[in-house]
């Protein structure tokens, strides 16, 4: 807040150290304030990896605006610089075993921030908010539950429910994560579901009453331990899976007592899903196929790769479709290119985000003439790629 009583909204600088750092981090912190401070305005999500500092040259991996709404340029003056310094755990992920003597694998545990995962979430693109929606709520999660706001009387679940087609912690000391296999929750034997999934949220516990520790509890395809429990009664579903359910709600309502714990669910089927289960999520966030405009930002996003890669060469400025909404989407020499990557990205619409990230590749594989392509011809590559892989897919359904 400035002296006037202004608020100063907050910018985010995240601060990758090398592994083999052994700088402070007051050290580091200090160092990218001077570097910070040589820039009055930078681009929204701009990447340092190159220092005329030489403390941050031999200490630092990369420096980045790490803000993913707001304006395309950020005034540094103007924002509170909230400075984020981390390396990145190299480690695999350890596993959480059930059964001592089937040694059952339910679930993967990795530290945070993990090698692994770095990158992951800047390459995802989705509509307009979303990513900072999800943000946001982790962000409040964590603020009021650094408050002690009485949860009884504002009533936060800590769970989050995604579901379609397809963080930043301060306050805490470390992170960690865990993926719960869903599959592996069902056993063999008739009533021993419910207490594998009682014994999954005791081996979770354990992580939890580390209280300097943030703990993130991913359970991929939810509807898999939530099959609603019309359906069990109706005799559509086992009856064991009755005992399941209620056991995950169980365990839901006394892990939310705990206030660094944090659920992230997913689903592709939400209609089979127990509607108690759908209660206690905060958050209900759909994500449904990418956009035309999201598709064309993918796209972008890959050519900029390759011609990063010299892949393809010479490197030629794509615009983006802000750039060319102001030029009113009228052809020139300036914007057929970028009009051509748009054509590409309308005609895409309706393939998943993984399909979407492979179109790259394929133009390459499949209709690349040469190692290294032009822009031009690679767009044309990504044309024939989109409609060889509508052809498949089509193929496919009418096999079906």
């Amino acid at each position: 807040m400035t002296e006037a009583g202004i608020i100063r909204p907050d910018v985010h600088i995240e601060v990758h150290v090398k592994s083999q750092s052994t700088a402070k981090r007051s050290e580091v912190r200090t160092h990218v304030l001077s570097l910070l401070d040589r820039h009055s305005s930078v681009l929204r999500s701009f990447k340092w990896t190159e220092f005329d500092d030489e403390f941050l040259t031999k200490n630092v991996e990369s420096v980045t605006i790490g803000d993913e709404a707001g304006p395309k340029l950020v005034d540094l003056k103007v924002h509170n610089l909230c400075i984020h310094v981390f390396p990145l755990n190299d480690d695999s992920p350890s596993t959480l075993t059930l059964e001592e003597e089937e040694e059952l694998s339910a679930a993967n545990h990795w530290l945070l921030p993990a090698a692994e995962f770095h990158g992951i979430w800047e390459s995802l693109i989705y509509e307009e908010g979303i990513k900072t929606q999800l943000l946001d709520y982790v962000s409040t999660t964590i603020f009021f539950s650094d408050k002690n706001v009485d949860s009884n009387l504002i009533a936060w679940n800590r769970v989050v429910l995604l579901h379609g087609k397809t963080i930043k912690a301060c306050l805490y000391t470390h992170s960690q994560f865990v993926e719960i296999n869903s599959h592996s929750l069902f056993s063999k034997w008739f009533s021993e579901s419910g207490k594998l999934v009682t014994k999954m949220f005791q081996k979770i516990q354990e992580l939890i009453d580390d209280k300097d520790a943030l703990v993130f509890v991913l359970i991929d395809e939810v509807e898999s331990l939530t099959a609603a429990r019309s359906a069990s009664q109706a005799g559509t579903e086992p009856s064991d899976a009755i005992r399941v359910v209620n056991s995950v709600l169980t365990q839901l309502d006394q892990i939310k007592r705990h206030t660094n714990v944090v659920i992230l669910t997913t689903s592709n089927v939400t209609q089979k899903i127990d509607l108690a289960f759908v209660d206690r999520a905060d958050i209900k966030q759909y994500i449904g196929p990418p956009s035309a405009s999201a598709i064309f930002n993918i796209y972008l996003s890959c050519l900029e790769e390759l011609m990063k890669r010299q892949i393809i060469y010479p490197r030629q400025q794509l615009l983006s479709l802000e750039e060319l909404g102001t030029m009113n989407f009228m052809e020139s020499d300036v914007t057929h290119l970028s009009l051509s990557l748009r054509n590409i990205a309308q005609k895409s619409v309706g393939l998943s985000g993984r399909a979407l990230r492979k179109i790259p590749f394929l133009a390459h594989a499949l209709f690349g003439k040469t190692n290294t392509m032009t822009v031009e011809s690679f767009l044309k590559a990504m044309g024939h790629a989109v409609d060889k892989q509508r052809q498949e897919l089509a193929s496919l359904v009418n096999c079906v």
